[in-house]
């Protein structure tokens, strides 16, 4: 477990750097040194969260599960509320705090995860049923991903959903109790698509890249165009061109362009295996953990960051519709970076605190099976 925790520490040190690094690297073009001050204080800030909730057992935590999700709950409220939360470009996801805005809906993930995983633990062998496994938990979180729909940010409530339903499964959740909420909800996220024009356009702009290049796919053809010029070792440190106010939020769900063509297609692929070491050490320690709370909360956390940065990844590279999602750990971002930061902490926690070398025992297979995902029958 040394060595797994020791691995962690350094990818999510190396992102670290590497996000403050590009950051200054727009700086230099753009000359604005406020956000690279803010961004600074950010990463303090989450740095010292980290190691605060690495030093307390993450049982803690179950205490406090259920003032979160209620907190979550009134932020969400209140952002939705005229005057009080900031709209930005069609879309009211901040409140203004002195000096700096938080966004609740990133407080909102890591309280459902939390609130949840207690919640499994809690029911034990009830989360088999229907009422138990789906309609309870189901209610709760889509109350919170409806509230985080209509800010909108379609990303955040895509990638919660993802997240919220692998957690259930791996509680127990029967597949075939999932498996008619899903088909309902694809036929009516369909629907509302159809009626989002912009977000309809990004769909027909990942269709068609280059027919779009001029228009709502700009933003992608551009991100695409950085990528390729960046070659196999790049341009080097602060002579990327595609900054220069061709790819708009180049800062924040679009600094992935900038490393790959500062830096290269080593550098991104190294961001690439970076991430996938991270998901399999929060795998492993999830799977280590002695209780049922600390296996679904880690693995929650893990795949809250590992979807998070394979959706980014994949937006740049035009492999998936734009989401606006930033990257965990380099984009510009205070209350994203604090959450993520927080996250990494609890994992160490629960390596920490595991009571045993025993893996958790398994709701959905038994009592006598252990815990696996992909475990038969």
């Amino acid at each position: 477990m040394k060595y797994v925790s020791t691995t962690l520490v350094f990818v999510v040190s190396a992102f670290l750097a590497l996000g403050l690094v590009m950051l200054y690297s727009s700086m230099m073009v753009h000359r604005e040194g406020s956000f690279m001050g803010g961004q600074l204080l950010w990463c303090l800030i989450g740095l010292v969260i980290c190691a605060v909730a690495a030093q307390l057992d993450y049982q803690l935590l179950k205490k406090i599960s259920l003032p979160m999700l209620i907190l979550a709950f009134v932020l969400l409220v209140l952002v939705l509320i005229p005057g009080i939360g900031i709209n930005k470009n069609g879309a009211s996801r901040w409140l203004q705090l002195p000096g700096t805005t938080f966004q609740p809906s990133e407080f909102a993930k890591i309280a459902l995860i939390i609130a949840l995983a207690h919640y499994c633990e809690k029911k034990g062998r009830k989360i088999h049923s229907l009422e138990y496994g789906l309609l309870l938990p189901g209610l709760v979180i889509g109350i919170f991903l409806g509230l985080i729909f209509i800010e909108p940010d379609w990303g955040s409530v895509a990638l919660m959903a993802a997240v919220c339903g692998l957690m259930l499964f791996l509680a127990g959740t029967k597949i075939r109790h999932m498996a008619l909420p899903a088909i309902i909800i694809i036929p009516i996220a369909g629907y509302l698509l159809s009626q989002n024009t912009v977000r309809l356009n990004r769909i027909m702009s990942w269709l068609d890249p280059e027919g779009t290049k001029q228009g709502v796919g700009y933003q992608a053809w551009q991100s695409l165009i950085a990528l390729g010029s960046g070659g196999t070792t790049g341009l080097g440190l602060g002579n990327g061109r595609q900054k220069l106010g061709f790819v708009p939020e180049h800062q924040t769900d679009f600094i992935f362009s900038v490393i790959g063509e500062e830096l290269g297609l080593i550098a991104t692929m190294a961001v690439v295996v970076g991430f996938a070491l991270f998901v399999i050490c929060g795998a492993f320690i999830s799977l280590k953990s002695s209780d049922v709370f600390g296996f679904l909360l880690g693995s929650g956390l893990t795949l809250l960051i590992g979807f998070q940065a394979f959706i980014n990844i994949g937006v740049v590279t035009s492999t998936l519709p734009n989401k606006g999602l930033p990257l965990p750990f380099i984009s510009r971002g205070g209350t994203n970076l604090v959450v993520m930061l927080f996250c990494v902490g609890v994992l160490l926690s629960i390596a920490r605190f595991s009571r045993s070398e025993k893996p958790v025992r398994s709701k959905r297979f038994g009592d006598s099976r252990v815990i696996s995902p992909f475990s038969a029958g």
